[in-house]
């Protein structure tokens, strides 16, 4: 009998020992992501501080920080699409500050309002210092005719608007451009698939399990004559 059921029962461990890891890696993914969350959220919660040009991507990302700069009515639109305040354009704004200029993330910006002038004003900004990694292969280049991008690339915006590499998403200004609606940052958006994953896998290991002990019902029952 033990012979009969061999390949099937080996079939079915092998299959399940796979999906079970698979799982277990999943959860492990699933704590170490919820760490990085919490990390964030802890540098979100702090007060802000006022912004210098000596910070890093490593050291000060989702830092909070204060600054004073003048918009220069350059801006950058780039094409988003499920954000808390629906479709449009995340506006990226050349803003003077008193050390230089930088790259700010005001917003979203209506489709329909695409080509209302921007607010050149003073303006008091509170945001977080952020390094999107927005770009990958797939990311097509930026239509410059048109001035739609399709990913902030803070590379290639500060070079195009001549500014430091560095940007902030705004959380609060004072005066608001009122084109624009804010897209502070948050962790809602941060992709966390994990626990899905790893109840999909175990789900696939009793699945498998089950079509194990039903082919192995099936090769040991007795044929007809």
């Amino acid at each position: 009998m033990l012979r009969k059921i061999l390949f099937p029962l080996i079939l079915g461990l092998s299959g399940c020992s796979v999906l079970i890891s698979l799982g277990v890696w999943q959860v492990e993914r699933l704590a170490w992501k919820e760490d990085i969350l919490a990390g964030i959220n802890a540098r979100l919660s702090t007060d802000p501080v006022p912004l210098t040009f000596d910070v890093n991507e490593v050291d000060h990302e989702y830092t909070r920080v204060t600054l004073t700069g003048m918009p220069a009515g350059e801006e950058l639109h780039v094409l988003v699409s499920g954000t808390q305040a629906g479709t449009g354009y995340r506006t990226i704004s050349k803003v003077f500050t008193a050390t230089g200029p930088i790259l700010v993330d005001l917003g979203l910006l209506a489709i329909d309002a695409k080509d209302a002038p921007p607010l050149v004003a003073p303006m008091d900004i509170t945001g977080t210092l952020l390094w999107p990694d927005d770009v990958n292969d797939n990311t097509p280049p930026p239509d410059l005719a048109e001035n739609i991008w399709f990913a902030r690339d803070i590379p290639a915006m500060s070079a195009a608007l001549d500014t430091a590499p560095l940007m902030v998403v705004l959380t609060s200004g004072t005066p608001l451009d009122p084109r624009i609606t804010p897209l502070p940052v948050n962790t809602t958006n941060i992709k966390n698939d994990h626990f899905e994953y790893a109840v999909t896998w175990f789900l696939l290991a009793v699945v498998w399990a089950i079509m194990t002990l039903f082919l192995i019902g099936r090769t040991l029952r007795p044929k007809d004559t």
